[in-house]
Order: structure tokens, then C-alpha cells, then sequence
């Protein structure tokens, strides 16, 4: 398959199911929507404004990571198709993980829009899993496909807690 068509597979599967497919189950299960947190206008305003923020910082933090894996990463965020080359531009320098805190962004706007406890929950499950696959299992590949490049950059790029300022590998300038 092209690298469009990992990229277009990538972008059904691993978001739809995290981010669409997960709290619409949540939702059906639990019965109960509850619309901008239970709140009525004006007193929702507050509740619309941080759901759009929240939502809009989300998606395009997201989009923004995906294209660089695809420009610059010559791959996709997809396991099955990853970048070929580190990617350590962008919002990569100032985080190591800003797909998955766009991703996280996107399910709190989800559960302040749907008054949802539940994707709350999976919001948390969510963040604990992927740290986890992350210690576990992503980072000792990315040392291992990388090498002292990644390990360089890990040491210098948090994994959750950005830096104040973009960091530059040794060398670039």
C-alpha cells in the first residue's frame, strides 16, 4: 500500500477508534447525555468557549503532528507504517508526545460537551495506557530504529510536560 493510503488508514483507525468509536459506546452504554455539561445558556457560554478551545488546540495540534510524520517522518503515527526518520520539529520540540496530548485534549472536550464521566474515564485510562505502550514498548523501538539520535532527544524532550523552548539537536543551528 502507498504512503497515502497508510496515512488515510491511519487516520480511520487509530483516532476514529479512540476518539469516536470508544465514547459513542460510552455514551450508549451509560444512557445519558447530558448537552454542555447539564448547563443552560448564558451559564453554558463558559462550557462552549473551553469545548471549542479545548476541541480546536486538539485538532490542530493533531493534524500538525500527523503532517510532519508524513513530510519530514516520510511515514504515518500508525505502528504499521511509522516515520522512517526522526521527527523532533514542531510541537515534537518542545513534547515527545503532542499527538497523543492533542488526542487527550479532543476526549475532555468530548466529555465537557456530553457532561460524560465516562470518557472523563477513558480520557484517564486512555493517558495510562499510552504511557505505559510508550515505556514499554515505543521508546525501546525508537532507540532501537534511531539510536543515539532518539536517546539524545529523549533526554532533552519530556515525555508530557513541555519545554519552554524549542530544543535543537547538537549540531543544527
Amino acid at each position: 500500500m502507498d504512503k497515502k493510503h497508510e496515512l488515510l488508514k491511519a487516520m480511520v483507525v487509530l483516532p476514529g477508534t479512540g476518539l469516536v468509536l470508544i465514547p459513542a459506546f460510552i455514551l450508549l452504554w451509560s444512557g445519558q447525555i447530558h448537552w454542555l455539561c447539564g448547563k443552560i445558556l448564558p451559564e453554558s457560554m463558559f462550557v462552549v468557549a473551553v469545548v471549542f478551545l479545548l476541541a480546536s488546540v486538539g485538532f490542530s495540534v493533531a493534524l500538525w503532528t500527523v503532517m510532519l510524520f508524513y513530510t519530514h517522518g516520510n511515514g504515518t503515527p500508525a505502528p504499521w507504517a511509522p516515520p522512517k526518520h526522526l521527527v523532533a520539529r514542531g510541537p515534537y520540540a518542545y513534547v515527545r508526545n503532542p499527538m497523543l496530548m492533542a488526542v487527550h485534549a479532543i476526549l475532555l472536550a468530548e466529555a465537557l460537551l456530553f457532561g460524560s464521566v465516562g470518557i472523563l474515564a477513558w480520557a484517564v485510562i486512555f493517558w495510562a495506557l499510552n504511557t505505559l505502550y510508550f515505556t514499554l514498548i515505543e521508546e525501546p523501538g525508537l532507540t532501537k530504529r534511531f539510536g543515539d539520535e532518539y536517546v539524545d532527544y529523549a533526554k532533552n524532550v519530556s515525555r508530557w510536560v513541555p519545554r519552554l523552548t524549542a530544543w535543537e539537536p547538537k549540531g543544527k543551528g
